[in-house]
Parts: structure tokens; C-alpha cells; sequence
């Protein structure tokens, strides 16, 4: 039989084994597309500005999340290290608060209460979630901030709270769901998942609702009065409701997830992960996996409703929650372009994973239906030891374990099967190595960033931190870019459209004042990269400017020369007004397109 000593020290090991799991995991592991628009906003943005700390993220305010992603972009910029840390310590965080729960709710079981932390550490469902650097600086607090709202409601509900303490509870829980709410919307949650987890623990029925309202009426009331607010800001100032949605299309990714990602991982899968980049790793469950999830789901369900009182509104709890979860953020997804693969991501069930835990807890924390009013004492452990069905839950949770470790090395290997990192260290590199150069801003390879994230998809923005560098210009008279491996090529521009040469010549140069460079056809407004030669009579500098964009200032040399521009814009022609007085300039032609490597640039 498990001493309350020996549990503790097996607690402490499976924590502890997580985390070195954990940490393999983001050794191997890098940036990956929204952490790079993380960086590139703190790049290109004071990090204590509103704009920067306010800004709505892909529909989320998560003004906290960008406060600790500048600060690592500041201390290190695009430096893998300081996100991997982070990761790390806000992962130990949340399991620590998390076994901590497990006591509050279940403090009279020992091997049940092993096992509901051991879902938890290594549920297939927390995993992907926590190695994107982006999408763990939102979960990662929501699930610690959960689990100790949870237990400190779970308390105040039962009157394990000294009344001397009740004051610094229920503030000290308040503060911690600002918190949470600061990093994640979503950890809205947290209030309705606290109280039904209060109620359920303080027993069933009418008499435990009212007498978990009375228990914790300042918890609650503070809890509203946040949750009233912060969805007021949340809705002021991002736009979850953007797009396209599809009440179909949402129903179909709301059974996808749960057929095929929270099912299968009940047994540890899935076992295989594929990834076609820039797309993250989607899970691949065999079908004996998802029927055997379905089984383990109904035993588990079975054998909770046969052997403890109140299990059927627990378990109705965990089911609910772990289908109604996904319906808010399946119908931000539910355009008909989107493919129903992306419910088998499961970056959105870290909260879903926990809830479980907590059910499981509570399960095993409540009175069996045959046991005597006295046996609810917290000597019913001893019943609980000995029980054929308790003493197998140990041996079927290492199972689900082993499983799940085997999800996890396969999710590590899809997950490493990413270009960013090698992309990232040899642009930084090749950054140092021209700091004496002058840059013209372009995108970053499209298996990086695409340009539905523009403007946070151009280099000056993602490396707009490291030191020391090129400047980063909008005019060059030796084009050098990036290439797909991050190293400094020369340069060349597609040939969108041709810039007409100008009537004059080097001897008779036909721009004196204000003028207008043809083009063969229009342009859309987009930042074009312009390529021209010319001849000049003196140094001195120029204005070019597109339709509908700002003039940019150009040096120009004392004869012979060429110039790449980089001009936002669109129209037919390219404005040129010379600057420097006396300055004449005969134009040869040149073209207007992307700045690319010279070897994709044509003839």
C-alpha cells in the first residue's frame, strides 16, 4: 500500500521525468511560423507599446504572451534557447500547480491520484501545443492558472480554507486568472470548469450547489466581474469573428478532433505524425486505435458510474467539456478552404487533457456506491487500495504511458522535419558576416512564412534585433538577398513589368525636373523592387515614387550606374524628380518585379 511519502516521491519522479521529456523535445526542436511573427513584431515595435502588447494575434489578445516573447526577442534575438527555457519552466509550473490540485480534490487517494497526474504529464493531447513556442506561451499558463483556481475553489468549497486565509485565497486566485487571461483568451474557461469542479467535489445535487456558492461567493463574484470585463476588451480589441464560417464545416472539425485526436489518445496515440511543411505535424491514429479508445472511454465510464457515487454528472462533465471546447475555436477555422486534417493537430486540447485529469481525480476522490457514510473518512484509501479495479489502474496507466511515449518520439521526429532553424542560424550568420552591406527588405522563403502574414514576413522585421547587421535599406547599388538556406547571393528582379528606356542619352540626359518612367502594363499596390540603369552628370540623390506610395530617396553616382529600389505602389509609371540641385540623369531600362536570386531573375 502506498504511503502519502512514497506517493510524493512517485509524483516527484513522473514530474520530473515529463520535464526531461520535455526538454529532449525542445532541444530538438525550433521556431516555427507564429514565432517568428512573434519575433517580428517585438523587432519592430517598442515591446512595452500598446500597439505591440495590444495587438490582435491571428484573433487573440494575449498581451502577456508578447511581453515574454519581446523579452526573450530582446535578451536574444532569433536565439532558440531562451524560448526553449521558457517552455520548460512554464511546463513545470503547470504540472507542479496541477499535482497540487490532484491533492486538493482527491486527498485520500493514492495510486487514482498517481494515475490522474500521469494522464495529464504525458496526454499525446498537451504535447504539440507545448513544443510550438507560440501556442505555449498561451496554454501552458491557462493549464497552471486552471489547476490552482481549481484547487483553491475546491477548498473554499469543502471549508478546508482557514477563515483567517480566506481573504488571500480568493485574491491570490483572482490575480492568478488576470494572469492567465492576459496570455489566453481562452482562459475564460477557467471559471465555469473551477465551479463545476467545486461543485462536484463538495458532493451532488442542489445542497452542493448553493453550498458551494455560499463557500466561495468572493471567488465567484471576483471571477465574474474579470470574465465580464476581460470579454469585453477581448471583443474591443481583436476580431475572432473574421472570415469565413461554415456551421457545417464546424461540426464536421468538432467530430474530427474527437474521433480522431482525444479518442486515440486515451491509449496513447497517435503513433504516427506527418507533416507536409509549412503545415505543423497532423496525427495519423491506425483504427484499432480509435476503437480501442472508444472501449477504454466506455469502461472508464462504465465502472465510474457502477463504482462511485456521483460519477454520472462527472463524467457528463468531461465529455461535455471536452466536445464544447472545441466548437469556439473549430468555427474560427470553418471556412470551407480549411481541411478537416487540422483537427488532428491537437494544439487545441492541452485545457481538454487537463479537464480530464481533473475528472479523473475527482472520480477516484469520491465515496464507492456500497461504501458506508463513515467510509467517506480519509481512511477510505485503504478500500481503495485493495480493490482489484484500483490496483489495475496503475498497470493500464504505465501501458497508456509507454503508448504515449512512442506518440511523442514519433511527433518529435515530424516536428524536427522543419527547414526554420537551419534558415534562421545561417541568415544570422550571413547577417554578421555583411553588417558593412546594405539590405533591400524581401520575404522570407515561403516553406517559412507565407505572405498572408506580410508585413511580419520580411527579414527587416525578423531580424530587425540581431546585432551587428546589414542596414536595412530601401535603395542598394549591389543587390545581395537572401537565398533559401539563408546565406547572401547576388541578387536579380522578375520581370513583372519593363521600365521603358528614357529619349535622351549619357550625352543629352532627358530628366532635369519632374518626370514620369513608363511601364509596359499597370501594377497592383504591393512593395516592388525596382531595378534601372542610368547615367548622371553628378553624385547627388533622386525621388522615385508609385502611385499610392511613399517617395523614396535615391543616391545616385557621376555617371554610369545602376540602382535597385524597393517602392510601395501600384500605377503605370514610375515617378523621378531629381534632388540635388543641377543633377541630370538619362535612364537606360530596367525592370520592376521581386527581388530574387540572380539565377531566378531571367535574362
Amino acid at each position: 500500500m502506498l504511503n502519502a511519502r512514497m506517493m510524493s516521491m512517485i509524483a516527484v519522479a513522473l514530474i520530473a521525468g515529463q520535464l526531461i521529456i520535455r526538454g529532449w523535445l525542445v532541444a530538438t526542436g525550433n521556431f516555427y511560423w507564429d514565432d517568428l511573427v512573434l519575433i517580428a513584431r517585438a523587432s519592430s515595435n517598442p515591446i512595452l507599446s500598446w500597439e505591440y502588447l495590444g495587438h490582435s494575434h491571428d484573433g487573440h489578445f494575449m498581451p502577456a504572451a508578447f511581453l515574454l516573447s519581446g523579452v526573450a526577442t530582446w535578451l536574444a534575438p532569433v536565439n532558440w534557447v531562451a524560448p526553449a527555457l521558457t517552455l520548460i519552466v512554464l511546463q513545470a509550473i503547470a504540472s507542479i500547480a496541477v499535482w497540487r490540485m490532484i491533492r486538493v480534490i482527491a486527498p485520500a487517494a493514492r495510486a487514482g491520484a498517481l494515475v490522474a497526474l500521469a494522464f495529464y504529464l504525458f496526454s499525446p493531447m498537451t504535447v504539440p501545443a507545448f513544443a510550438w513556442w507560440a501556442a505555449g506561451l498561451n496554454t501552458l499558463p491557462m493549464q497552471a492558472a486552471l489547476a490552482w483556481i481549481v484547487a483553491d475553489a475546491v477548498g473554499l468549497a469543502r471549508g478546508d480554507v482557514d477563515p483567517a486565509r480566506r481573504r488571500a485565497v480568493w485574491i491570490r486566485s483572482t490575480v492568478v486568472f488576470v494572469v492567465a487571461l492576459a496570455f489566453f483568451e481562452k482562459s475564460l474557461f477557467i471559471l465555469p470548469i473551477a465551479f463545476v469542479a467545486a461543485v462536484l467535489a463538495n458532493g451532488s445535487g442542489r445542497r452542493s450547489l448553493t453550498s458551494t456558492l455560499r463557500a466561495g461567493r468572493e471567488l465567484w463574484a471576483s471571477l465574474a466581474v474579470i470574465t465580464a470585463i476581460w470579454t469585453v476588451v477581448y471583443f474591443v480589441t481583436a476580431d475572432p469573428t473574421a472570415g469565413n464560417h461554415s456551421v457545417e464545416q464546424t461540426a464536421r472539425l468538432v467530430w474530427r478532433s474527437v474521433n480522431h485526436a482525444i479518442v486515440p489518445s486515451l491509449v496513447g496515440g497517435p503513433w504516427e505524425w506527418d507533416r507536409w511543411t509549412p503545415s505543423p505535424p497532423t496525427g495519423f491514429p491506425a483504427t484499432w486505435m480509435i476503437v480501442a479508445g472508444w472501449v477504454v472511454l466506455a469502461a472508464v465510464a462504465g465502472w465510474a458510474v457502477t463504482r462511485a457515487r456521483g460519477a454520472v454528472p462527472i463524467v457528463a462533465f468531461a465529455a461535455l467539456y471536452a466536445v464544447a471546447a472545441q466548437i469556439p475555436v473549430m468555427w474560427n477555422r470553418s471556412s470551407p478552404e480549411t481541411a478537416l486534417e487540422l483537427a488532428q493537430h491537437m494544439r487545441y486540447l492541452p485545457d481538454t487533457a487537463l479537464v480530464f485529469a481533473i475528472a479523473i481525480a475527482l472520480l477516484v476522490g469520491v465515496r464507492p456506491t456500497n461504501a458506508r457514510p463513515t467510509d467517506a473518512q480519509p481512511d477510505r484509501h485503504a478500500a481503495e487500495e485493495t480493490s482489484p479495479t484500483v490496483l489495475l489502474l496503475p498497470a493500464v496507466g504505465a501501458l497508456a504511458m509507454v503508448s504515449a511515449l512512442v506518440s511523442l518520439v514519433s511527433f518529435s521526429a515530424s516536428w524536427r522535419d522543419n527547414p526554420t532553424g537551419d534558415y534562421l542560424d545561417a541568415a544570422v550568420a550571413t547577417l554578421h558576416d555583411n553588417a558593412d552591406a546594405t539590405l533591400l527588405d524581401q520575404s522570407v522563403p515561403l516553406e517559412i512564412l507565407q505572405p498572408v502574414v506580410y508585413p511580419d514576413n520580411q527579414i527587416s522585421r525578423i531580424f530587425g534585433r540581431v546585432d551587428p547587421r546589414p542596414v536595412f535599406g530601401t535603395s542598394t547599388d549591389r543587390l545581395l538577398v537572401l537565398d533559401t538556406a539563408g546565406n547572401a547571393v547576388p541578387g536579380g528582379v522578375t520581370q513583372r513589368r519593363l521600365v521603358t528606356a528614357g529619349k535622351g542619352s549619357c550625352a543629352r540626359p532627358e530628366i532635369s525636373g519632374p518626370s514620369r518612367l513608363e511601364l509596359d502594363g499597370p501594377l497592383f499596390r504591393w512593395p516592388w523592387t525596382v531595378a534601372l540603369s542610368y547615367c548622371a552628370t553628378r553624385d547627388g540623390e533622386i525621388e522615385m515614387k508609385l502611385d499610392g506610395g511613399r517617395a523614396v530617396r535615391v543616391p545616385v553616382r557621376s555617371g554610369l550606374g545602376s540602382i535597385y529600389v524597393r517602392l510601395d505602389g501600384g500605377g503605370d509609371a514610375i515617378s523621378v524628380r531629381p534632388v540635388t540641385a543641377g543633377l541630370r540623369l538619362h535612364t537606360g531600362a530596367g525592370r520592376v518585379g521581386e527581388a530574387v536570386e540572380a539565377r531566378f531573375a531571367g535574362g
